[in-house]
């Protein structure tokens, strides 16, 4: 039938806790959410949507202007092949008044005390702007994407911490900013993920035996990606000071 409608579906797993939020950001894309499976610390969201159907007369109109083009690069073609000249086993070879390009100047490479220096809220704005902001705000990729491989340094605390899979001694832990622990609602959903107690490389005066839920440090860590479905930051981390 014409007017039957069509959907297209997404998976979205997001850490139990974030539902609600994950939930919003998809509906205000337009997506109806069809059915939720929840588990220790993930939560499996369905989401469908309808299928916009590109009207046919625009796919007539890109046909034309790609049989354009096609007409144009030929006659181009056509028209530049005398400046051309060909060995005996039929490869191009440069004619005698084309010149070989410049090398392009070497990046300079950083100094180590560049390289190594945290962004922190005091010398970044933006990241400050970040920790205060939504967890599926755009500016979670836009930062992770211009600063992936790089350190940040924040006052945070544990918001969630669960087995990884089928291990005891290995966790997903959630991390925000601030002291509010499982209570955080701004900042991103910064995660560890698959790490156990000594990746966290922990520091400080009392170093205590495990942590949990609603513990507070001055998180070192580096920069990952973003998840744009589960609106997850994931950060490596690098150092952890008790607070």
């Amino acid at each position: 039938m014409a007017d039957e409608i069509t959907y297209e579906y997404r998976t979205v797993r997001a850490v139990r806790g974030t539902d609600g939020r994950v939930i919003s950001k998809m509906q205000e894309d337009g997506w109806e959410l069809v059915d939720r499976a929840q588990g220790t610390l993930r939560s499996t969201l369905e989401f469908r949507r309808p299928k916009k159907p590109v009207p046919w007369r625009l796919i007539g109109t890109a046909a034309g202007v790609l049989v354009t083009l096609a007409v144009v690069i030929g006659v181009a073609a056509a028209l530049t092949g005398g400046g051309e000249k060909k060995d005996a086993a039929g490869k191009s070879t440069a004619t005698a008044d084309e010149k070989p390009s410049a090398t392009p100047s070497a990046t300079p490479t950083p100094t180590k005390s560049a390289a190594t220096e945290a962004i922190t809220p005091q010398n970044n704005p933006k990241f400050a702007a970040l920790l205060k902001a939504d967890y599926c705000d755009d500016a979670n990729l836009d930062f992770a994407t211009r600063h992936k491989g790089q350190t940040i340094a924040f006052d945070g605390s544990i918001v969630n911490m669960a087995p990884h899979g089928d291990y005891n001694t290995r966790y997903d832990i959630l991390l925000g900013p601030g002291d509010k622990g499982p209570r955080t609602a701004v900042g991103p959903a910064f995660k560890y993920e698959n790490v156990n107690v000594l990746d966290l490389k922990l520091t400080g005066k009392k170093i205590p035996a495990t942590v949990g839920a609603g513990d507070t440090f001055h998180f070192v860590a580096e920069v990952g990606e973003f998840n744009p479905g589960s609106c997850l930051f994931f950060l490596h981390p690098v150092a952890t000071e008790v607070r």
